[in-house]
């Protein structure tokens, strides 16, 4: 399966059911991630390039790179205060097969990055201050993207990573996932995509706490409820909590560890459930009932939001017998309060 046809759109009035079932249980995730790992391992050490100094799977010349975005957040919070160094607030990922892609072009004599699109200003400012840290010329930047901005997809955290992997492939240079992440850090709260696989992350410190495991093969129909969350803006806004949701959050992260390393897709989903409804209060969704609603009637496995973002999504177990069938309930169930949910899929293919 081609990278962009890893999304789809979907009419529910319309008899596809059985063409959009057998393209999701056709989906080889793996195929798409695997060539990536070659270059990342967890921990101080990891490198952004291969051991024979190129990208993986690079096939159109040097200098391209790409990484996955994030469908929200399995789990979003913040942990007792004893519990984490230096910042208590962390997410735990949900990699998605969609991704942005850059492609860097070194111009001798030059340390300034020029960057297409040109809003892309926080790719322009890492792509700068990396290649004056590698002691490298600057160059054109060029950016693709398919997840759209500003809806908590991770497209920003996607952009950085993305560019980072071009410039370092581009020169040949091994660079310390650390390096980037402190250039990262002095940007933006960063949503974890550096490293393949779900992982709990410090997204504002911009620092692992630990590598959880391979997220099972599972489908969301999400929808999107409008409008764009700027990163930035949104962490400056939202407060401390209570003792007792830290302690809750610290639970939900302990039963992550043990879910997600035996695809236990029940309780993934009651732990995304339960991060959702936790952060209603603080950034509410306007269907996040209804969805609630439509989880428990069609048998899914519960609810997904982005938490510092627009979406919204229902979890499905793509593996299961009678996947087509909760497929097309759910679509039905999503169908009268959006015409046009999306199915995304999650990254598997870490091994």
């Amino acid at each position: 399966m081609s990278i962009q046809h890893s999304t789809y759109s979907i009419d529910p009035a319309e008899n596809r059911g059985s063409i959009t079932t057998t393209e999701l249980l056709e989906a080889a995730a793996d195929a798409v991630w695997r060539p990536y790992l070659s270059y990342q391992t967890f921990g101080g050490t990891a490198e952004l390039i291969a051991e024979d100094g190129q990208q993986p799977g690079n096939h159109s010349g040097e200098g391209e790179a790409l990484c996955c975005g994030t469908f929200g957040e399995l789990l979003q919070g913040q942990l007792p205060l004893a519990a984490v160094p230096r910042d208590p607030h962390f997410l735990v990922t949900m990699p998605i097969t969609i991704f942005a892609r850059a492609h860097f072009m070194p111009i001798a004599g030059t340390r300034s990055v020029t960057v297409y699109p040109s809003h892309k200003v926080k790719a322009k400012r890492l792509a700068e201050n990396l290649v004056i840290a590698l002691g490298a010329s600057g160059g054109t930047l060029i950016l693709q993207s398919e997840l759209p901005e500003g809806k908590g997809l991770a497209s920003s955290s996607a952009d950085l990573v993305a560019a980072a992997r071009s410039i370092a492939c581009c020169f040949k240079r091994r660079v310390r996932t650390s390096l980037m992440e402190k250039l990262m850090a002095e940007i933006e709260p960063s949503d974890g995509v550096m490293y393949p696989g779900v992982v709990a992350y410090q997204q504002r410190a911009c620092s692992l706490l630990s590598f959880v495991g391979q997220m099972p093969p599972l489908a969301i129909v999400g929808i999107d409820e409008g409008g764009t969350v700027e990163t930035v803006d949104y962490d400056q806004r939202r407060g401390e909590i209570s003792a007792s949701h830290r302690a809750e959050y610290q639970e939900l992260l302990d039963r992550v560890r043990i879910a997600i390393p035996r695809g236990d897709t029940a309780t993934i989903g009651k732990i995304a459930t339960a991060s959702a409804r936790l952060h209603q209060e603080r950034a509410p969704k306007e269907h996040l009932n209804s969805m609630l609603e439509a989880s428990e009637a069609t048998g899914a496995l519960g609810v997904i939001v982005a938490h510092s973002g627009t979406m919204i999504g229902i979890l499905l177990d793509r593996m299961a017998d009678d996947f087509p069938r909760k497929l097309r309930s759910v679509l039905a169930h999503v169908s009268p309060f959006d015409n046009s949910p999306k199915i995304y899929l999650t990254m598997t293919g870490c091994r």
